[in-house]
């Protein structure tokens, strides 16, 4: 399951919460003010455009084909990639309904096929192959979600992955250094 989706909305959650009842740690957020919060989402990569199953092979499936097919599990696959997708699609929905969308940088690969995508699977060819699908996805253009078509697309003028992260982290290390004060 991506789990960082679902704990990024958490934890904007928990800071609304608290904003509200003037209590906590964000107790000073005012949250008509965008400037405050920086939302850094950081995928595990996903295989999107991997056509792992098709509508005419599963039509034929019984409830062992939903639930084991080819050593996968379409059931717990679609329903994973679902909550991750949906979740993600509201937080972009939120951050450019507010006109903040560079206050929320998701990074996510979600061109990953086969071992490339899978959690499980820590062979040290794999592991080396990971490091460098981060590496490249740090020199890729930042993207954001299409909202009509679900899919990732990139943002001309934004530079690449790299530059975001470091520009978060700036923006991060100074709030960080204004709440010490």
């Amino acid at each position: 399951m991506h789990n960082c989706v679902l704990q990024t909305l958490v934890a904007l959650s928990h800071i609304k919460r608290e904003s509200l009842l003037h209590d906590g740690e964000f107790k000073d957020i005012n949250l008509r003010e965008t400037d405050p919060i920086l939302v850094l989402s950081l995928g595990t990569g996903a295989a999107k455009h991997e056509e792992k199953y098709s509508a005419t092979k599963a039509s034929k499936w019984g409830l062992i084909g939903w639930n084991f097919h080819n050593s996968f599990t379409p059931l717990v696959d679609i329903f994973n990639d679902a909550s991750s997708d949906m979740v993600d699609i509201h937080l972009s929905t939120l951050f450019q309904f507010l006109k903040c969308e560079q206050h929320y940088l998701r990074i996510q690969d979600d061109t990953l096929t086969g071992e490339e995508s899978s959690v499980d699977v820590a062979t040290p060819k794999n592991l080396h192959m990971l490091m460098e699908i981060g590496q490249r996805l740090l020199r890729k253009p930042v993207s954001r979600v299409n909202l009509e078509t679900g899919r990732f697309e990139e943002i001309e003028g934004e530079g690449s992955n790299g530059d975001a992260l470091s520009h978060f982290a700036i923006r991060l290390s100074e709030e960080r250094k204004r709440r010490n004060k």
